[in-house]
């Protein structure tokens, strides 16, 4: 599950520029009709079962006797080289799976199909609003959105029981039940919460109304000098100050899940599900008792929940492809409600299908229907090719949110990571 969801975590890695010069327009259908009867669909390792695949290729093959669907299995290491290099040839992947972070660098250069005029086809009106964003660059569409997940709080059941806590709804009942929690176990992190875990601070920031970086003319620049982001880091402190853990690093340095949680002493912690999987194996691993909790992570008020970063992928056509109509005909049945909902399904409700009428009916009480609830107050990282230089090391984020915690002014250590921000999204 971990590799499933590598994309989920959002780390994107930089992407060079596309010499774009494909082929496009009305003969796109005539080339499908004389060029190969085959056409090549990337995805990465572990985003599609095989059982799923076969599914959509069979569906696929009935509607197109005589074509062919080659699927090729690729790994993230090295992935963006991968397909920037790709995206440059004349015999590109037909359809390719992006991460979300990562497809409006390829929009912009050239590299995907504008998808805009088949929107109707693919069934747009659909997918999840939040999900959609990163599909779309000016206004245009330029992939479909395929999955996503996102963090929820996990929570040790025995030691919110001791402690008299119950998942709380709103901030204010987060924070009180934190304080129980302390006063039942002080030799227990209530909350485990390290100082750089930036993609919980962004949906506070979110829920302020802020955002990480904004559009100025025709320009970027950082969100974090405002006193919206100020407000989320105020309560970020509050919620680490429950917690002993380090204020310069993030969740996996040390990993959270098989690292820290395993050795005991931690009543509740923030994580995706593959980490809450490999925490409980972990545990059991050790001869100990795993018996988790799931709640999405609480809002300012009862009636919405936390805002949580959405990461996943996108399924692409390459501008390029040679057999582009018949790319567009396997698209529109992949991302397409039918087989959304046994892809969801499929994964058990691990990841988050691009459209709410096919989500998984996920257990009671399970991390899937805690995600479920959650991402449907979900957003991404702003929707521009220069953000993947924001996330390299050393990332401004998280050097802000380190100085804030060791006690520096947060509009100046803010005011600092704008400029920074702002010369790397704007290369």
């Amino acid at each position: 599950m971990k590799r499933k969801l590598i994309a989920a975590v959002g780390v994107a890695g930089m992407v060079i520029g596309l010499a774009a010069c494909g082929d496009s327009g009305s003969d796109d259908k005539a080339k499908a009709d004389s060029g190969p009867k085959e056409i090549t669909v990337w995805v990465m390792d572990g985003s599609a079962p095989k059982a799923w695949i076969d599914e959509v290729n069979k569906e696929f093959s009935a509607k197109h006797p005589g074509v062919t669907v080659k699927v090729e299995e690729q790994k993230w290491t090295g992935i963006q080289e991968k397909v920037t290099t790709a995206l440059s040839e004349n015999t590109p992947p037909d359809v390719l799976e992006l991460g979300n972070t990562q497809t409006a660098g390829y929009a912009v250069t050239g590299g995907l199909a504008d998808l805009s005029g088949d929107k109707a086809k693919l069934g747009a009106d659909a997918w999840q609003k939040s999900m959609l964003a990163s599909a779309e660059v000016d206004g245009k569409l330029y992939s479909a959105p395929w999955y996503a997940a996102n963090r929820v709080v996990i929570y040790d059941k025995k030691a919110f029981e001791k402690a008299g806590v119950t998942p709380p709804k709103t901030r204010d009942e987060w924070v009180a039940g934190l304080e129980k929690l302390k006063a039942a176990d002080p030799a227990s992190q209530p909350i485990y919460l390290p100082g750089q875990s930036w993609y919980i601070l962004a949906g506070f920031v979110w829920d302020e109304g802020g955002d990480l970086a904004v559009k100025d003319g025709a320009k970027w620049k950082g969100g974090l000098g405002t006193p919206q982001a100020a407000s989320a880091m105020d309560f970020y402190k509050k919620l680490q100050s429950f917690s002993t853990a380090p204020k310069d690093k993030d969740e996996a340095t040390p990993q959270q899940s098989t690292d820290i949680v395993p050795k005991g002493g931690v009543a509740s912690w923030i994580g995706l599900g593959w980490e809450a999987g490999g925490a409980e194996k972990a545990l059991k691993d050790a001869g100990k008792e795993a018996d988790f909790g799931y709640f999405p992570i609480p809002g300012k008020t009862a009636d919405k929940s936390g805002t949580v970063f959405l990461g996943g992928s996108n399924l692409a056509v390459a501008e390029r492809s040679k057999n582009k109509e018949l790319a567009k005909e396997w698209l529109a049945l992949a991302a397409g409600k039918d087989q959304m909902t046994k892809y969801a399904a499929e994964t058990k409700g691990a990841l988050l299908p691009n459209q709410a009428g096919a989500n998984f009916a996920a257990p009671a009480g399970s991390f899937a229907e805690a995600m479920a609830k959650a991402g449907l107050n979900g957003k991404i990282t702003p929707v521009t090719a220069g953000w993947a230089n924001v996330e390299t090391e050393p990332n401004p984020i998280k050097e802000f949110m380190t100085k804030v915690l060791n006690g520096e002014d947060a509009a100046k250590a803010g005011a600092d990571a704008d400029k920074e921000i702002a010369n790397r999204i704007n290369k």
